[in-house]
């Protein structure tokens, strides 16, 4: 057997090794995994739009490989179901707390409508038009939107009733006023979003704040 010469084992052992991703290095679990590519999925569809981000362009922001992402989720449309529930927990829940505690429906409703329209929330509401036609094709997104619009609806409901138990509303249907400040809001965002005709978030606020002074005639 010919001995290795001291050049040769000295070379072996300088070999630099092969890179490994950083991702592969440091084995995170599933649930972070999955709330950082959600993280970077959000910008992504608020800036380009659903149907014009793809995997890589997920990936790639998020850092990871194209293999990890199609790991935990099935494509784009499910990112985009999955990143709409954790925009509307970090938008909706502090704002339907702050609602809840405050000692006047009235106010409450005031704060609501400041909060809707700010300069802040215009990516909220193309998420939410995504999210929103995604459901036209598919049923599972319909659903899940159902649901949403239910949540959102019972929380204004239950603010103008408390608002008319404590006398700061006139209101004879909280149910019928509930579905037309729903339906007006989206209407205005949708508006404000696609600027045609062009609507500024202070002008949005000013409809609501008047639809406000007219259907329930605040004291």
């Amino acid at each position: 057997m010919s001995e290795e010469s001291p050049k040769s084992a000295g070379t072996r052992a300088r070999r630099p090794r092969r890179a490994v991703a950083p991702e592969s290095r440091t084995r995170q679990p599933t649930e972070v995994r999955r709330r950082l590519v959600l993280e970077a999925a959000l910008p992504l569809i608020a800036a380009k739009g659903v149907n014009d981000v793809g995997v890589r362009d997920i990936a790639s922001a998020a850092g990871v490989s194209v293999g990890t992402v199609t790991y935990h989720f099935s494509g784009v449309r499910e990112i985009l179901s999955e990143a709409m529930v954790l925009e509307i927990e970090r938008y909706y829940a502090p704002l339907t707390s702050a609602m809840r505690e405050t000692p006047s429906p009235a106010d409450g409703l005031r704060m609501l409508i400041d909060a809707l329209f700010t300069e802040d929330t215009e990516r909220h509401w193309r998420l939410w038009f995504d999210y929103w036609a995604a459901g036209n094709r598919d049923e599972e997104f319909a659903r899940r939107q159902s649901e949403r619009y239910l949540d959102w609806s019972e929380e204004l409901r239950s603010l103008i009733m408390r608002g008319r138990d404590a006398g700061e509303f006139e209101c004879d249907d909280a149910d019928e006023t509930a579905v037309r400040f729903v339906a007006l809001v989206d209407g205005l965002a949708l508006r404000w979003i696609r600027g045609a005709p062009p609507l500024n978030a202070e002008a949005a606020r000013c409809h609501l704040h008047r639809f406000l002074a007219s259907e329930l005639r605040p004291r």
